[in-house]
């Protein structure tokens, strides 16, 4: 029989985390805990208002699952136990955790996987006037790749200004939801003069089909277009990528099927993160092999990581060890 635990952290965030939608100062994560009195499996997940998820509604969600969990509830029941999302997440990748460690293997090994290799990540620029903005592309303008947030007015000279102080980056945007056509096709004839190589989530997800008959003078991204594999076939002919969160998929499990299907239908990928610490970027590691874009920086957006985090060598992020996860 298995002990399950559930906790809430705090983290505070270097600086202000802007997007389209709001601002943070601090990561509020769910922190799960499975153990067999030998092992202990843990994970992380971050609830997401945007999507009616709460910090006390998740709580609830993994409490009122915790004795089919502690019985053995295995992660195919939960994929029919608990919907998409956060709470998910925790306990599919926390399941898988314990495992690893009961059998003395490493996840990847176990889901059938490549072994996970170092990968390099994006570096995200928070949303901001277009000088401060140049100002933070200025001082990470050694990251090879840099992600740079916007939210429709202005968002060219945003572009243009990021461009201008990191002028050796390569460059990919996200709109978080907040462009309309009219931004879309003013912007869009610009963004490959400026080396923007994708952009993300243009429209909102319920006014997206716009996309299939639009040109794109870049790839596009699916971000809160898709959350699992039952979305790629409504997205297919509107995005060329696809965002794969595990907060959004509900865990790793849901995440490989993503990427399976994702991949059926000629879809690339990106392996994307919310902003949390290394445990709840770590298995999304093992989705890398997969990318084509990798947005992993969540810990790197902290003030301080969780002890033991991930390993980053500038943007270079190195897979977790056994002992942390996996």
């Amino acid at each position: 029989m298995r002990r399950v635990s559930v906790h809430t952290e705090s983290w505070p965030i270097r600086g202000v985390f802007r997007i389209s939608r709001g601002a943070r100062t601090k990561a509020e994560v769910v922190v799960v805990e499975l153990s067999d009195g030998d092992h202990t499996g843990r994970a992380e997940c971050v609830p997401y208002p945007h999507y009616g998820e709460t910090v006390a509604g998740v709580v609830a969600q993994v409490q009122g699952i915790a004795d089919p969990v502690a019985m053995g509830l295995t992660r195919e029941e939960l994929l029919q136990a608990l919907l998409p999302g956060a709470a998910r997440n925790a306990v599919d990748c926390a399941l898988w955790d314990l495992e690893a460690k009961q059998l003395g293997r490493r996840v990847w090994q176990l889901a059938g996987v490549p072994e996970p290799a170092a990968l390099t990540t994006a570096y995200t620029i928070s949303l901001d006037e277009p000088q401060k903005m140049a100002e933070a592309a200025r001082a990470q303008a050694h990251r090879p790749l840099l992600k740079i947030k916007l939210t429709g007015a202005d968002d060219l000279s945003r572009l243009t200004a990021v461009r201008a102080a990191a002028p050796q980056s390569r460059i990919i945007a996200d709109a978080n939801e907040a462009w309309t056509p009219e931004v879309f096709c003013a912007v869009g004839p610009e963004l490959a003069a400026l080396g923007v190589e994708m952009v993300e989530q243009p429209f909102p997800a319920s006014e997206d089909a716009v996309l299939a008959e639009l040109e794109h003078p870049v790839p596009i991204c699916a971000d809160e277009s898709c959350h699992t594999s039952r979305d790629v076939a409504a997205v297919s002919d509107r995005y060329e990528l696809v965002n794969v969160k595990l907060d959004k998929t509900g865990g790793l499990t849901e995440a490989l099927r993503l990427v399976t299907a994702a991949q059926e239908a000629g879809v690339e990928v990106m392996v994307g993160c919310m902003v949390g610490t290394s445990l709840g970027v770590a298995p999304a590691t093992l989705l890398g092999w997969a990318a084509r874009y990798v947005d992993l920086d969540a810990p790197l957006l902290l003030a301080e990581d969780r002890p033991g985090g991930l390993e980053f060598q500038g943007s270079v992020l190195q897979p977790p060890g056994p002992e942390y996860w996996g």
